[in-house]
């Protein structure tokens, strides 16, 4: 079964720092602690996956490196959606993903990275569940 993200999903995640309401990334190292961090540049990359422009190098991305297992979290209390995306993210540091991740980031993302100095990563979706946990698509 394939992941389907919805047109709804589409539009509030693409348009979440626009509508201050930014997603939230979590993450763990391979010692199991848990981190988690706002992702102003989060997109639905593709009709499987999200990605983002990485630019702050903090904990998250060494503990992608450590265990690609990631959650995404998008809320939005004024319009009462809200989505958990469960994936596997990949960092692309250089070449036509991190190229085509650039691209699609937001412009307030890409201004806060002049020198382009990020990179790309990109989740792939293996479930996505309402803020309940109820799951509305699985692979």
């Amino acid at each position: 079964m394939a992941i389907e993200i919805s047109e709804e999903m589409v539009e509030a995640v693409n348009t979440a720092l626009a509508n201050r309401v930014p997603c939230i990334l979590a993450t763990a190292g391979s010692d199991g602690w848990p981190s988690m961090g706002y992702r102003g540049s989060m997109m639905v990359f593709d009709d499987a996956n999200l990605a983002f422009w990485e630019r702050s190098y903090k904990d998250g991305i060494a503990h992608i490196k450590e265990n690609p297992q990631v959650l995404v979290m998008f809320r939005n209390p004024e319009t009462r959606q809200a989505w958990k995306f469960y994936g596997t993210a990949t960092v692309h540091e250089e070449g036509d993903t991190r190229e085509a991740v650039w691209d699609k980031t937001v412009e307030q993302e890409r201004n806060a990275d002049p020198e382009k100095k990020g990179f790309g990563v990109v989740i792939e979706l293996n479930r996505i569940t309402n803020y309940g946990g109820a799951v509305m698509s699985e692979k």
